[in-house]
């Protein structure tokens, strides 16, 4: 889960859609939690559900952007922040972990109770819906294709990499530039960092690439960090 820096409130909101433009500027036009580039049906999320936080109806502090699966699986559940992770005030790109075909889990280099907190916030936005899942709960419906997605850009990330080290004397810096610009097209930049972790060049790329990326989460190499201030 990209960690992101949404900034200082850049005005007041008397209707939170009003925000929706404003969020897409500072952290572009992805789901902060599946992480997907969503051009339309992008909506201005409450952290805390407008129907049990009113008072933060209109509040930046409380908005990130939402896809309509992920907004759907959190539903107006109360939300006590300290027991989930959040990309605006955690470094969640540390927090979870993706293995070979997109799969989401958390990080096993984690505390326990750090991993505890993970887990609760890949259920909380349904991040771990899987055909053939066992708990038929967790299977997604026919409208959710987050896990298509998530392996299908595992696989373009894959062929990428592959066609970047086939290279050998002719990569060079436009090329480099156009992975980006195909990984930012497609959204799910942990899965762009997880399979580039190897190559510090390209994945501080991806860190300036997508717009918004919460630079004080990683190094000067683009190794990830603790967020100062965060639970995590």
């Amino acid at each position: 889960m990209r960690p992101v820096d949404k900034g200082a409130a850049p005005r007041s909101y008397s209707q939170y859609q009003d925000a929706r433009k404003d969020l897409v500027e500072r952290i572009g036009d992805y789901c902060s939690y599946c992480e997907r580039q969503i051009e339309t049906n992008l909506a201005v999320e409450h952290i805390q559900p407008k129907s049990r936080a009113p008072e933060l109806r209109n509040e930046w502090s409380n908005f990130l952007l939402s896809c309509v699966n992920c907004n759907s699986c959190k539903g107006q559940k109360n939300i006590e922040l300290e027991k989930f992770f959040w990309p605006d005030s955690d470094n969640t790109f540390l927090a979870f972990d993706y293995l070979e075909d997109g799969r989401l889990s958390f990080n096993p280099s984690l505390t326990t109770e750090e991993q505890e907190i993970a887990q609760a916030t890949i259920e909380l936005f349904g991040l771990d819906r899987e055909p053939g899942h066992i708990d038929r709960s967790k299977r997604p419906t026919s409208s959710d294709i987050r896990w298509i997605r998530r392996r299908e850009t595992w696989q373009l990330a894959q062929s990428e990499l592959s066609r970047l080290r086939g290279l050998q004397r002719r990569d060079t810096t436009d090329i480099r530039e156009l992975v980006v610009k195909v990984a930012t097209g497609r959204g799910l930049f942990s899965i762009w960092m997880k399979v580039f972790e190897s190559d510090s060049d390209m994945r501080k790329r991806l860190i300036q690439g997508f717009k918004g990326t919460a630079e004080n989460c990683f190094d000067s190499d683009g190794n990830t960090i603790p967020r100062p201030g965060g639970q995590i």
